[in-house]
């Protein structure tokens, strides 16, 4: 895939909206271009991360537990996973494993950092992206809490209506920046 091709789904993802074509072609021209066969683990949960996967093509889940039987969840092409590994010092909260053959960008701590030095503007950038997405955890976490407090001053009548309710539900952060 030539790099040209690997602007518009970097555009895709919202980390990196907002960037220009310039920016995006830098990215892409200093990402790993990897391929996984079917079984391949990109990252280990518990693992020293040392960037972000953006999933380009094929199938790739989420296990839920350590075990590689539990529960897993498929995740989308356009999915960014361990974003916060491409811009600092994290481990993998997760594991995800290629279903099938799998495309990614691998977008290094290091190369990104050089990036931002050549082109500070990139750090405000993930500034502000990262300040909205913790607003967005924030009111979403008020909403949450919200919702509890009302569920505990609530009659005993209205509690047991409430609690066939579903409970309000946390999307993992691999989806989030899709």
């Amino acid at each position: 895939m030539a790099t040209d091709d690997l602007v518009t789904p970097l555009s895709r993802v919202a980390l990196f909206s907002g960037l220009t074509p310039l920016q995006l072609n830098a990215l892409a021209e200093r990402a790993e271009k990897l391929r996984f066969r079917p079984g391949d683990t990109l990252v280990k949960a518990g693992q020293a991360g040392d960037g972000a996967y953006l999933v380009l093509s094929g199938s790739v889940e989420c296990l839920t537990g350590s075990d590689p039987s539990s529960a897993s969840e498929r995740v989308e092409p356009g999915s960014l996973i361990g974003e916060m590994a491409m811009l600092i010092e994290h481990n993998y909260g997760s594991t995800f494993i290629a279903r099938d053959r799998a495309y990614c960008l691998k977008l290094t701590r290091a190369a990104v950092h050089a990036q931002m030095l050549e082109d500070a503007s990139l750090i405000e950038h993930f500034q502000r992206r990262i300040t909205e997405r913790l607003q967005h955890t924030r009111a979403e976490l008020r909403r949450i809490d919200d919702a509890l407090e009302q569920r505990q001053s609530a009659p005993p009548a209205v509690m047991q209506s409430a609690s066939a309710a579903s409970p309000p539900r946390f999307v993992p952060a691999a989806r989030a920046w899709r």
